[in-house]
């Protein structure tokens, strides 16, 4: 999916607003859906998929701060946009502050805020094929033997082959054969890489350790 491909999300229950935003936005050539709700949008849209969303910060039902947190919540890489009246900056300026990535006050320059839309779309680009490589680190070394795990962790520390035998109490020919299986699991072209998805694995069970567990390795 090109970023012109990836849409656009109107999240807005004013009808006359989405009509004219998704007119505007198909006229320059960028794909745009419209949705009267926050609620519609999570129930029907394609969360996992690149894209931006623009939401008027004050609606009936969840409100756009609300959709933000919605989608930080639920590890959405979609950038949100929020529009607001001048009643409703300060809400405004709240989601920006929580991470909206821009807000517009109602009426707005068509061509700054197409700006920022495009904008968007290249950040959600973005998130997409970082998430999509960490998938993809992840599917690898989910491949690998609990004995293949210990001998990147051990790489991932720095320890040469024959340190990393003694670590593990084999021979160094055979923490050789498996740092070769695991560079060709792994798609690693390089040390230096296979060090970096390691360590990423890292930081990455670090992030999905329960709060209470990481508590607990400091007790």
């Amino acid at each position: 999916m090109t970023m012109t491909d990836a849409p656009v999300h109107i999240v807005d229950d004013d009808k006359g607003v989405r009509e004219s935003l998704i007119m505007l936005l198909e006229a320059e050539g960028l794909v745009a859906r419209g949705y009267a709700d926050a609620e519609t949008f999570l129930a029907e849209a394609a969360l996992t998929a690149p894209g931006v969303v623009v939401a008027d910060v004050r609606m009936s039902g969840m409100s756009g701060l609300d959709l933000l947190r919605q989608l930080q919540d639920r590890r959405v890489d979609l950038p949100l946009i929020v529009i607001t009246g001048h009643a409703d900056v300060a809400m405004a300026v709240q989601a920006l502050k929580e991470g909206a990535i821009d807000f517009f006050e109602k009426p707005f320059d068509d061509g700054v805020f197409l700006a920022s839309v495009r904008g968007g779309l290249d950040i959600g680009a973005r998130a997409f094929r970082e998430r999509r490589r960490r998938a993809e680190i992840e599917a690898a070394a989910a491949t690998l033997t609990p004995r293949e795990r210990e001998v990147m962790a051990l790489v991932a520390q720095g320890l040469p082959n024959k340190a990393a035998a003694v670590e593990l109490s084999i021979s160094v020919r055979t923490v050789e054969i498996h740092r070769a299986h695991v560079m060709e699991k792994m798609g690693a072209d390089s040390l230096s890489a296979l060090v970096r998805m390691a360590l990423e694995l890292e930081d990455q069970d670090r992030a999905a350790r329960p709060l209470h567990d990481a508590r607990s390795t400091h007790a």
